[in-house]
């Protein structure tokens, strides 16, 4: 009798055990689609492929991801918006956006938004290293630019500075190019013009702008 109990008892405890056993999860990424995206009424073309969590379809995405850790990587998201009017009947008619950047937990599946202050999914550039993003971004009113550099799991922004007036030109990316990453000493650069290049060293939360010795001569 006694080694029955014993023997039941040890399936219950592997069946607990087995309970506790986190499931994996298997994210993969859907072929590429070609689709159209209207900068005003010019349509420009994009590609997109859809992301899946254990063959569930989370979201649709653009562009190569970026590994941040074995276990997170980041991508920047697109979706579908609905552009029927009100006095429209009939289907629905799907306008593509591009938006901002999702983080993606491979242990979890979890897939979720990151907050990136001041980035705009029009004019903003991003450029990833480690789990650093730096972009240039637009205030609210389209008015003021700024260099930025956002930490993933820290909603505070490391760096914001102001660029001055923001160019308001119709054409996406165009506020200014990707900042530019250097990895001994962490240093990052924007270019917001020709003659304008601001590059600051970065330090776990701290920030300091490097000042570029001039040419002797000069």
């Amino acid at each position: 009798m006694r080694m029955k109990w014993l023997a039941v008892w040890l399936v219950v405890l592997c069946a607990r055990g087995l309970e506790a056993t986190p499931k994996p999860h298997v994210i993969s990424f859907g072929k590429w689609t070609p689709v159209k995206w209207y900068v005003g009424e010019k349509p420009m073309d994009l590609k997109v492929r859809a992301l899946f969590v254990d063959t569930r379809l989370k979201e649709y995405t653009l562009g190569a991801p970026h590994e941040v850790t074995d276990r997170l990587f980041v991508v920047r998201r697109a979706f579908r918006l609905n552009d029927n009017l009100p006095q429209e009947s009939g289907g629905v008619r799907w306008r593509w956006e591009r938006g901002g950047w999702l983080v993606v937990d491979r242990l979890t599946g979890r897939v979720s938004q990151i907050n990136l202050p001041e980035f705009d999914p029009y004019y903003s550039a991003a450029s990833w290293y480690r789990d650093y993003v730096a972009y240039c971004g637009v205030s609210d009113d389209g008015k003021k630019l700024y260099a930025m550099v956002a930490q993933v799991g820290r909603r505070k922004a490391v760096l914001k500075k102001a660029l001055g007036e923001a160019a308001g030109e119709d054409e996406p990316d165009s506020e200014c190019p990707a900042p530019q990453w250097q990895r001994q000493p962490m240093r990052v650069m924007f270019e917001p013009a020709e003659d304008q290049k601001l590059t600051y060293a970065i330090r776990g939360h701290a920030v300091d702008l490097v000042v570029e010795e001039a040419d002797e001569g000069e």
